[in-house]
C-alpha cells in the first residue's frame, strides 16, 4: 500500500450558512463535519493529515486541539489549488496526497481505500448524477480517457450536459503534485486557482488519469447551507436505520431516529419512536427502548426495559432492570440487575445493587445503595452542604419509608427501617426503625411489618 498524506480543504467562508461558526464546525448526527472527516483520513493510516483553515480566525484549529492533524492557515483564499498549495510544504515528496474536503462529511473509508488501490499516477473520484448541476464535469476523448475537468461556470452548453462529475476528491503522487500547482493559472471566470487543472497538466504529459466511484452516492454529497446540512443529517440517519434493521432490530419508525455516535444492539432489542443515541451506547439481548428517550455513553444489559421520557447520561445499567417513565440517569450511575428506578427518579454518580427499587419522585446522588433495598416516594439524599459534596450509605434489606430526608455523610445500617417523613442526620443502628419528625429517635426491638398472603 502506498505511503498516503492527506490533505483536507477546510478554509471556506459558508455564507449560506448563516453563521458566525466555521461551516465545517456545523454538527452533523453529533459530530462536526470536519471531524467526520479526520475519523475516515485517520482509517486510511495517513503519514500526515494537514487541515487547511481560512474563515472564522482559530476556530478550527481549537477544535482539533489534541488532535494529531497539523493546521495551516490559507489567507487569502484564492481557490482550491492555492489552498492546497498551503499544505505542500509540510507533505514529503515520497507519499502521494490524498485531498478531502472538510463540508463533505460522509465520505467512507472502503470508497478511499478503492483509490489507493489503483495503479494510475493521478485517482480521482467521480460520480453520475441525474442532476450534475453545480459540480464540474469530467471531460473524456471518443476513447473514454479522462482530459479535462471543467467546472460549471467555464463550460460550454454541451459540456454541461455531462451527468458524469468531479467530487473533487483526488489521490496523486505529491512530487507531481508539487509541480503541478506551481503552474496553476487563474485565468477563469472566478479569478481563481483551480486544483481541478492538474487533471489537464497530467494529460498533456501523458500521465494516465483513473477514476474511482463511490460506493453510495450520498458519501459526495457537500454541506453549503443549513438545508443541505438538514438533508445530509436525514441522509445519515436512514443509513444507521438500515443498518440497524440489517441487524435484526426492530424500529417502531426508521424515520424517527437519531444516531449521534455509535449505537450497537444484540438480538431482539426495540427502539419505539423519537429515540436518540449519542455517543457510544450499546443494548443487550431483548432490551426495550420506550419513546423519546435519550440515551448517551451508555451500556445497558440484557432484558432491561426503559419506558418513555427516560434519559441516561454516562451510566451502566444491569439485566432486567425497569427503568422511567421520566427517570433520568446522570453520570457515574451504576445499576445492578433487577433495579427498578421509576417516574420522576433521579440518579448522579451512585450505585445501587441488586433488586433494589426507588419507584417514584426521588433524588439519589453520591450514594451507595446495597440489595434489596426499598426507598420510598419523596426520598432525597441531601449530598451537597453548599460547598462539598458527601456520600450516604444505604446497605442490604433498608426499607426507606416516604418523604424522607438522608443529610450525607450518612449511613443506613442493614436491616433499617426509616420511618415516612423522617430527616436522618446521624447514623443508624442495624435492623432497627428510625425515625425523625420532631427529633430523631430509634424504637429498640420494633419488628417490620410482614406481607399478608
Amino acid at each position: 500500500m502506498i505511503e498516503l498524506s492527506v490533505v483536507i480543504l477546510a478554509a471556506g467562508r459558508g455564507t449560506r450558512m448563516n453563521s458566525d461558526k466555521p461551516k465545517v464546525l456545523h454538527e452533523l448526527a453529533g459530530m462536526s463535519l470536519l471531524q467526520r472527516v479526520l475519523n475516515c483520513a485517520h482509517q486510511l493510516n495517513a503519514e500526515k493529515v494537514c487541515v487547511v483553515y481560512g474563515h472564522g480566525g482559530d476556530a478550527v484549529p481549537l477544535a482539533l486541539q489534541g488532535s494529531d492533524a497539523l493546521c495551516v492557515l490559507q489567507e487569502p483564499q484564492l481557490g482550491t489549488g492555492h489552498a492546497v498549495q498551503q499544505a505542500m510544504p509540510h507533505i514529503e515528496d515520497g507519499t502521494h496526497t490524498l485531498v478531502l474536503y472538510g463540508d463533505v462529511p460522509l465520505i467512507q473509508p472502503a470508497t478511499l481505500h478503492q483509490m489507493q488501490k489503483m495503479e494510475g499516477a493521478l485517482t480521482l473520484l467521480t460520480v453520475n448524477l441525474a442532476d450534475p448541476s453545480g459540480y464540474g464535469r469530467i471531460v473524456r476523448n471518443s476513447e473514454g480517457d479522462v482530459t479535462a475537468i471543467v467546472e460549471e461556470k467555464d463550460a460550454t452548453a454541451e459540456q454541461r450536459e455531462i451527468h458524469e462529475v468531479n467530487t473533487g476528491i483526488m489521490l496523486v503522487p505529491t512530487r507531481l503534485l508539487k509541480g503541478w500547482l506551481s503552474k496553476l493559472k487563474n485565468s477563469n471566470s472566478q479569478g481563481e486557482y483551480y486544483l481541478t487543472d492538474v487533471v489537464g497538466m497530467a494529460v498533456d504529459e501523458g500521465i494516465a488519469v483513473q477514476t474511482v466511484q463511490p460506493g453510495h452516492e450520498w458519501e459526495i454529497h457537500g454541506v453549503n447551507s443549513k438545508s443541505q446540512l438538514a438533508v445530509l443529517e436525514r441522509t445519515w440517519q436512514q443509513v444507521e436505520a438500515k443498518r440497524l434493521l440489517a441487524q435484526g432490530v426492530t424500529l417502531a419508525d426508521p424515520a424517527r431516529l437519531d444516531v449521534r455516535g455509535r449505537l450497537e444492539c444484540g438480538r431482539d432489542v426495540e427502539i419505539d419512536v423519537g429515540c436518540i443515541f449519542i455517543g457510544n451506547v450499546t443494548l443487550g439481548n431483548k432490551v426495550k427502548v420506550g419513546a423519546y428517550c435519550i440515551i448517551k455513553n451508555a451500556m445497558i444489559a440484557d432484558g432491561t426495559q426503559i419506558a418513555a421520557y427516560s434519559h441516561i447520561d454516562s451510566s451502566v445499567v444491569g439485566a432486567d432492570c425497569q427503568i422511567g417513565p421520566y427517570a433520568r440517569l446522570r453520570p457515574g450511575t451504576l445499576l445492578h440487575d433487577a433495579v427498578h428506578i421509576g417516574n420522576f427518579v433521579e440518579v448522579k454518580n451512585s450505585e445501587i445493587n441488586q433488586a433494589s427499587k426507588a419507584n417514584h419522585l426521588s433524588y439519589i446522588g453520591d450514594t451507595s445503595i446495597g440489595r434489596r433495598v426499598n426507598i420510598g416516594a419523596g426520598t432525597i439524599t441531601c449530598n451537597y452542604d453548599g460547598a462539598n459534596k458527601h456520600r450516604t450509605v444505604i446497605e442490604d434489606d433498608v426499607f426507606v419509608g416516604s418523604d424522607t430526608q438522608l443529610v450525607a455523610p450518612v449511613k443506613i445500617a442493614k436491616g433499617s427501617t426509616i420511618g415516612a417523613g423522617s430527616t436522618i442526620t446521624r447514623n443508624t443502628p442495624e435492623g432497627e426503625l428510625t425515625l425523625s419528625r420532631s427529633k430523631q429517635t430509634t424504637i429498640n426491638g420494633w419488628q417490620r411489618p410482614v406481607k399478608k398472603v
